[in-house]
């Protein structure tokens, strides 16, 4: 068939538009990688649009957003906090460029349906979004996990314990996933099934921030557990001394106690006249519930940075 001049001028013309906008397109990457703003970054928020101007070079440019992501969160964190409103359109570029950029996902399961100050509390962008990384990679039983982890934290513990199900029949997955499914069915608010989730995270993680998020509510977890405990010491102390105790030294010389307890960053408990046990440095343990001394306000930004 002869193709008339008009047609392949059109055709040479579309051709070019094309050529120019991938040119364009490859300035902008440029400028993200040498350190432009998020402004910058976001100037083309359409992840179809991106994928279809890369000139296949998705997965190149799912790695500068998925860099950008957490640089951006770190750099919130170091900078004493602020929202994060930008971190859920960083994270669904990445993932639609690249599907199977696991560590996004995890990433996602963490922070981005964590409330402020440590995420934006976008929960159910964040199941959309792991759905997504399942449907993708379905034979990755860590996307499982995560999916569950966002269901108990919304405290839907008969959803969670499905999400971990689904995860335990994927082939090598890893044997607790069975153990949470049941756990979370019969007992999914107790500190004990929370210590389970947030021991295998801590375990299994390679990303630094998920890491120390992860050692940060284990140490909560256990204080928590600690002043529980402490108080109904104090109380059997009371009843069988008719008073309550003066001092943790006191309640260890007639035996209630082998020593002066500490919390799990070595700092001493307090115990008031009315036997109430507090946390002395109550800012050094994010996310912890008991203890906390009358009127304690938390700090804006809890204290989460990996140690290095």
């Amino acid at each position: 068939m002869i193709r008339s001049p008009q047609v392949t001028a059109v055709a040479v013309t579309l051709l070019l538009l094309f050529m120019a906008g991938s040119v364009l397109l490859l300035r902008q990457v440029d400028r993200v990688r040498t350190g432009a703003t998020l402004e910058d970054v976001l100037y083309i928020s359409s992840p179809k649009i991106l994928k279809r101007a890369s000139l296949g070079y998705e997965g190149l440019l799912a790695d500068i957003y998925w860099t950008r992501a957490v640089q951006y969160f770190g750099g919130k964190q170091l900078a004493g906090g602020g929202r994060l409103d930008l971190l859920w359109p960083l994270l669904n570029i990445t993932t639609q460029l690249d599907p199977h950029l696991i560590p996004a996902y995890e990433f996602v399961g963490t922070f981005l349906s964590s409330k402020p100050p440590v995420g934006p509390g976008v929960p159910q962008k964040a199941i959309e979004l792991v759905e997504y990384g399942i449907r993708n990679n379905s034979d990755d039983w860590h996307l499982y996990y995560d999916l569950g982890y966002i269901h108990y934290d919304l405290k839907d513990y008969r959803a969670a314990s499905d999400a971990f199900l689904r995860g335990s029949r994927v082939p090598n997955a890893h044997p607790f996933l069975k153990v949470l499914a049941a756990r979370m069915a019969e007992h999914g608010g107790d500190l004990e099934t929370a210590r389970m989730l947030w021991s295998a995270t801590y375990q299994t993680t390679h990303d630094k921030y998920i890491r120390a998020n992860a050692a940060a509510h284990l140490r909560a977890i256990q204080a928590n557990q600690d002043v529980l405990e402490l108080e109904r010491v104090v109380e059997v102390y009371r009843q069988r001394a008719g008073h309550l105790p003066g001092s943790f030294a006191e309640m260890a010389a007639t035996g209630h106690l082998s020593g002066v307890p500490r919390d799990p960053l070595g700092n001493p408990y307090r115990l008031t006249a009315d036997g109430h046990v507090l946390l002395r440095d109550p800012d050094s343990l994010p996310f912890v519930e008991k203890g906390l001394p009358p009127g304690y306000v938390a700090p804006r930004v809890p204290r989460i940075l990996p140690a290095d």
